[in-house]
């Protein structure tokens, strides 16, 4: 569902077996409530997500920790994440194989690399690409649409259009955290069985939190989902462009 005040749904993609969400740090970022209502949307489909954290070629030391914090926090709670360069062709080889006789999906924010990837696991496809916008670290649209090709190692790949914001959509509040896998292993040990974690005593969820056993990021993007609080992710994605933009400046 689109985030501006059209509120228009769309459907991306139909039939897939796995989607693969390409992440940059700051080429552009990559919001940790990007990434999460994502993966949201994936559980509650029932579709495998694997994070690809892109371009790690271009990582400094500080984007490198950035990367390996989200990296750990993610195959904590059990999705797979992979390292990749489309440049050096690091993480390629890995990607092939959990893309071999599956019908797979790249998504992610323009600018990602989803096309530059296509054209590395497939050079002869030669899709069109374009720089990132150095004055807004944003990237360009240059998908306009989905397209499935079959890749010559026994694959087929729908590349889709970039994603700015993603809404969710026709969730009702009691099953959110149930799309949370560690919400979801927690759950039964709430004392109410209709806890929606946030202001009900004895919270299994809450009291992991505290215990930094659930990442404070993850219940962020639980609170915003539960809430409805598309403004208040509206202004993340604003807000992460701009540090980008001005780091991009800086540099």
């Amino acid at each position: 569902k689109s985030v501006n005040l059209s509120h228009q749904m769309h459907i991306i993609a139909s039939n897939i077996d796995v989607v693969f969400l390409l992440v940059t740090i700051n080429n552009p970022p990559t919001t940790t409530s990007f990434i999460d209502r994502f993966l949201v949307t994936a559980e509650a489909y029932g579709i495998e997500a694997v994070l690809v954290f892109n371009k790690i070629d271009t990582f400094d030391e500080a984007t490198l920790e950035d990367q390996l914090y989200l990296q750990y926090i993610y195959t904590e709670i059990g999705y797979k994440c992979l390292r990749v360069s489309a440049k050096d062709g690091k993480g390629i080889d890995e990607l092939k194989a959990l893309m071999k006789d599956r019908v797979s999906m790249f998504s992610g924010h323009s600018g990602v690399g989803k096309s530059t990837l296509v054209n590395t696991l497939e050079p002869a496809l030669n899709l069109k690409t374009k720089q990132i916008s150095a004055s807004h670290a944003q990237g360009k649209h240059t998908t306009t649409f989905a397209e499935m090709f079959d890749l010559s190692f026994g694959a087929k790949i729908i590349d889709t259009p970039g994603i700015r914001g993603f809404g969710i959509v026709d969730m009702e509040k009691q099953e959110i955290g149930d799309y949370f896998p560690e919400f979801f292993a927690l759950k039964d040990q709430c004392k109410f069985n209709n806890c929606l974690h946030k202001d009900e005593p004895h919270c299994a969820i809450k009291n992991a939190l505290e215990n930094d056993a659930i990442a404070w990021s993850r219940y962020k993007s639980y609170t915003q989902i539960l809430e409805g609080d598309e403004e208040q992710y509206r202004a993340d994605i604003y807000d992460a462009e701009r540090r980008a933009s001005d780091e991009t400046r800086k540099s």
